[in-house]
């Protein structure tokens, strides 16, 4: 196959009228007006890389990474030294969790760009994923240095502090960012996510005042209204407080349109598929390897403290929330075993012996990147994974599951006060978190039910009164032995990404407990979705 340099297509793009006319919808986002033009021309010159790249963006911006990057690929096959084809490929790489393979193209782009901050930046993020964080910083140092008055990237800068623990140089980047743009919302909220810093009155004045601000986006409001919400629960405000969570859920669900009936659904299908019968047909299948332990259950339920404990064990490493679950699943779903879009629940009932050992050795290859020790078992804690409990059981059955639970009513409600950075559609409504909760309790009892002794749960409130008992029976099962560095957690200096960052740089205390309470009159539609759960806990364990 003949390759050509990049350059005489874009020279010939700039000449192009139709071509303009598509690149000129692209930037105005008139992508309905893109389409027609970009695929009329390539049936005419089906080789134009240049309509190749741009046809590629569209597809991104709707989604379909998959045939973004495919395109993609093709353009660079046609012409290798296509950078800003390689570049955009790294980008939609990284949107697909991709990072190792995103951060090879971007050492392709750099060692043949130079100085591109674009890119450097985007290698910064991806660093982040991949446990990179000492060049991540140095990265982020030198481009704060040459862009001070760039306010998103002090804000990922200070994320990545904090990630680390350093957490008066993220404040300090934070405070820069808002200097910069004092209404840009995600950094006080990303000051409030430290959960340890506390609010000025003026902090308060200046947030106030970001909401009267013209042309302020409702991102931005939604982040103010969280992180005012937090302010006033500081000063035990707590109706004040609870307006501000109100306002700001409301927002974000209306973005969303979540539907708590598809998680139900879910959970319905698996209950009725993965019986006792069902793992018994498959007993013996899926690949050996013991290295994994999993954490599952609620978001801010807890399970960043356990791993921070095992973190802290000598044969055990910590890595971060892994995407490789969910996005393994999802994959095979949607190809099937014959091709025929389905999803992985009736994929599951198809997979071969062999599709199992090979879905477990994918697994283990992927996360090996984030391994950066020879430790023999390593944490993935990422809780939604509770949805993909029976994905794990058949491709990893000697991995461990760790199911984290919380009180129904601290957990929802810590959720309620949450913004997450993605995902999670569940958590802006009381009535959808309380049904999201009660279908992960149902799953996890019938995994209790029909696989008795495989998942080990770990109640939250037991786990503060009694540490040592209740990390003596974890390592227990996981057939490790008792280490005092176990119970000495807060003094492990490890990187952490999650909201609970600060929290579990602390020795154990009981300042999540009942934090519900003062809000209690806000709380029943909350508690009507639970039901008896909020009442009977933990005996639901």
């Amino acid at each position: 196959m003949n390759q050509t340099s990049a350059r005489p297509a874009i020279e010939a793009a700039l000449r192009n009228p139709k071509l303009m006319t598509a690149a000129v919808a692209l930037s105005e986002n008139r992508l309905e007006d893109a389409e027609p033009l970009l695929r009329g021309h390539l049936r005419d010159a089906p080789t134009d890389v240049a309509a190749i790249r741009m046809m590629a963006e569209l597809a991104a911006r709707v989604g379909r990474l998959k045939d973004s990057e495919a395109l993609l690929r093709r353009a660079l096959e046609l012409t290798p030294d296509f950078g800003a084809a390689r570049a955009n490929l790294a980008t939609v790489l990284y949107k697909q969790n991709r990072f190792p393979e995103a951060l090879e193209h971007l050492n392709a782009v750099l060692a043949e760009g130079g100085d591109n901050p674009v890119q450097q930046n985007l290698k910064a993020a991806t660093l982040g994923r991949i446990g990179g964080y000492a060049e991540a910083i140095v990265l982020y140092q030198e481009l704060t240095a040459r862009f001070p008055d760039h306010a998103k990237l002090w804000m990922s800068y200070g994320h990545m502090l904090k990630t680390v623990g350093n957490q008066e140089e993220s404040i300090a980047a934070y405070r820069h960012a808002l200097a910069v743009e004092p209404t840009l919302g995600e950094v006080w909220w990303s000051l409030a996510n430290l959960k340890t810093l506390s609010f000025s009155a003026d902090d308060v004045a200046a947030m106030e005042a970001a909401l009267t601000a013209d042309g302020l986006g409702t991102e931005d409001k939604y982040h103010l209204h969280f992180a005012l919400g937090k302010a006033m629960e500081e000063r035990a405000e707590y109706d004040a407080a609870f307006a501000h969570y109100a306002k700001a859920n409301a927002l974000r669900s209306a973005e969303l349109h979540y539907d708590p009936q598809s998680v139900c659904k879910q959970v319905d299908r698996i209950i009725t598929q993965c019986t006792a019968a069902f793992w018994d047909a498959r007993a013996g299948q899926g690949h050996d390897a013991p290295d994994p332990i999993f954490i599952i259950g609620m978001p801010r339920a807890g399970s960043t403290l356990i791993e921070q404990i095992l973190a802290s064990h000598s044969m055990v490493e910590g890595t971060m929330e892994l995407p490789d679950i969910p996005a393994m699943a999802l994959r095979e779903g949607r190809e099937g075993r014959e091709g025929r879009d389905t999803d992985w629940i009736e994929a599951l009932s198809g997979f071969s012996a062999q599709d199992a050992e090979r879905l477990g050795a994918e697994f283990i290859e992927r996360t090996r990147i984030q391994r950066k020790t020879t430790k023999p078992y390593f944490i993935d804690k990422l809780p939604n994974n509770w949805n993909y409990v029976a994905f794990i059981r058949f491709i990893l059955p000697n991995a461990k599951i760790i199911d984290a639970r919380r009180h129904p009513l601290d957990c929802c409600f810590s959720n309620y006060r949450q913004h997450f950075a993605k995902g999670q559609a569940f958590s802006y409504d009381l009535e959808h978190m309380g049904q999201y909760y009660a279908d992960y309790v149902r799953l996890m009892a019938h995994f209790d039910a029909v696989q008795p002794g495989y998942v080990y749960r770990v109640i939250h409130e037991e786990l503060l009164e009694n540490p040592e008992r209740e990390i003596r029976g974890l390592l227990d099962f996981l057939g490790l032995p008792f280490e005092d560095n176990c119970l000495n957690f807060h003094q492990n200096t490890r990187a952490v990404r999650t909201a609970s960052s600060e929290q579990v740089r602390r020795p154990i205390n009981r300042d999540g407990v009942d934090q519900w309470k003062p809000y209690a009159a806000h709380l029943e539609p909350l508690k009507d979705a639970l039901g008896a759960l909020w009442e009977i806990y933990p005996a639901i364990s």
